[in-house]
């Protein structure tokens, strides 16, 4: 069995450091950060968000549990605010890979939803990149729907005179 069990504080440089180095690669990957910058900017923008820890207001951490493996992954849960609208937003799911494909990350999303609905969010919603079809598959089997589109059109450099 798979749960969500509050992030300790003594496991918060663990989390950190596996979800910049996630957010890195996807942005990477996904060729919105050129390599050598990527870390530097997941670990700026993961910083600025979680900038008191696991105590910074409106953010909530865990680690996702099985029961018998122990801690599998991590899950970034944030509260955001539109007008009177409140979502609970899922910034990072990691499921660390020897973990993967055993439903731990379709449980915790599962249990995400189900506490945002006990907080009184509207939704449950999130960012995928494109590349993460296996991601996208597991988001539309649990119900997410579309709700916008970002392109992106790569432009050659400047020719030099």
């Amino acid at each position: 069995m798979t749960r969500l069990v509050p992030l300790r504080p003594e496991a918060f440089d663990a989390f950190f450091e596996a979800a910049v180095a996630a957010y890195a690669e996807d942005n990477v990957r996904a060729g919105r950060w050129p390599a050598p910058d990527a870390p530097q900017l997941a670990r700026a923008e993961s910083g600025r968000l979680l900038a008191d820890g696991v105590a910074t207001p409106g953010q909530q951490l865990f680690e996702i549990e099985d029961e018998t493996a122990g801690a599998v992954g991590y899950l970034w849960l944030a509260t955001l605010s539109r007008g009177s609208s409140r979502a609970a937003y899922v910034y990072q799911i990691i499921v660390r890979a020897e973990h993967r494909r055993q439903g731990h990350a379709r449980a915790a999303l599962q249990q995400a939803a189900a506490l945002a609905a006990a907080q009184g969010h509207d939704s449950l919603a999130l960012h995928v990149f494109a590349h993460n079809e296996a991601a996208r598959q597991l988001y539309r089997s649990l119900g997410f729907e579309l709700v916008s589109l970002n392109l992106a059109l790569p432009l050659a450099a400047p020719a030099a005179d």
